[in-house]
């Protein structure tokens, strides 16, 4: 993209996302009102001390070990946990350019985590960026404030993209290695290559970390009619029927296939799935829906 149609695709992703803030009140209510920090492990409120009951406390408060002990009432004081920090670590792969969807991968991937990011800023919260494609490409530390978050959501938008396939691994150990113990990592990729697990794994060790799987339109369904498809990532073109019902049938088994040992990867490596399917047409709400949905999935099983 040139720097002119970055920023006007800046420009119109950010009306669409004051569009989901002010007119969804689901969104509203859920993931910027309350429901964004209460899924993540290790954030909301910790322990600070025990003190004396006075006048007002809240009797559910009381520890009954300690004041059993002492004979005089003690409550437990809580305080907000420090702030929270959020990284988005964002597959430059060529694949993540391509697809049948009404935006690309990487155009969905700056809709949907932009909304995660302005949640930030509204807490007050830090924002941290690695674009990766054999290795980290963009790093931008820790950082709370708009401007910080809309220099991130352009680089979303204008990274160029790798000429060929991505490796993970060194964005996932530096984010382990450099970003803030129990920080909220978000790994933002359509998950097409390989390679993952042991990285994924040493970061899930230190972090909370999401995959942010983008499902391409025609993972859901395949095209009809001829098609002539290139590798984004290997090169060569292939001619593909997709009205052939044998053809049909062997790249829904592959879909699935791979949809299973993705997950099975994830679920190993304890990391979180939001799965984020691309629409065929342009639609605010499919950005939003997906944020909700795991939102609520995880508050439904306490966080975890």
């Amino acid at each position: 993209m040139t720097p002119s149609s970055v920023d006007l695709e800046l420009q119109q992703l950010l009306r669409e996302v004051r569009h989901i803030r002010v007119q969804s009140s689901r969104f509203v209510q859920g993931a910027l009102a309350g429901g964004y920090r209460s899924v993540f492990r290790g954030t909301g409120i910790e322990f600070e001390e025990v003190r004396e009951y006075v006048e007002g406390d809240d009797p559910r408060s009381v520890d009954w070990n300690v004041t059993a002990r002492m004979g005089r009432p003690f409550v437990k004081r809580f305080v907000d946990e420090r702030q929270l920090n959020l990284a988005f670590l964002l597959d430059l792969s060529a694949s993540m350019e391509c697809g049948f969807g009404a935006w690309s991968a990487r155009q969905m991937a700056a809709r949907v985590c932009a909304c995660l990011m302005l949640a930030a800023v509204q807490y007050d919260d830090r924002v941290a960026f690695l674009g990766y494609d054999q290795e980290v490409r963009r790093y931008e530390s820790p950082q709370k404030g708009l401007s910080h978050v809309l220099r991130i959501v352009r680089d979303f938008l204008s990274l160029p993209a790798a000429e060929g396939k991505s490796d993970p691994a060194p964005a996932l150990r530096m984010a382990a290695q450099s970003l803030p113990h129990h920080s909220a990592v978000f790994l933002v990729s359509d998950f097409l290559g390989d390679g993952w697990q042991p990285a994924l794994q040493e970061c899930a060790k230190r972090h909370e970390v999401i995959a942010v799987r983008l499902l391409a339109a025609e993972l859901r369904k395949m095209p009809s009619g001829l098609w002539s498809l290139g590798d984004a990532e290997g090169g060569g073109r292939r001619l593909i029927d997709g009205d052939s019902a044998t053809v049909r049938e062997a790249y829904g088994e592959r879909v699935e296939k791979w949809d299973f040992e993705t997950r099975q990867m994830l679920q190993q490596a304890g990391v979180a799935l939001l799965d984020v399917p691309i629409p065929t047409t342009p639609d605010p709400d499919a950005v939003a829906r997906p944020i909700l949905q795991f939102f609520q999935r995880r508050r439904g099983r306490g966080g975890s």
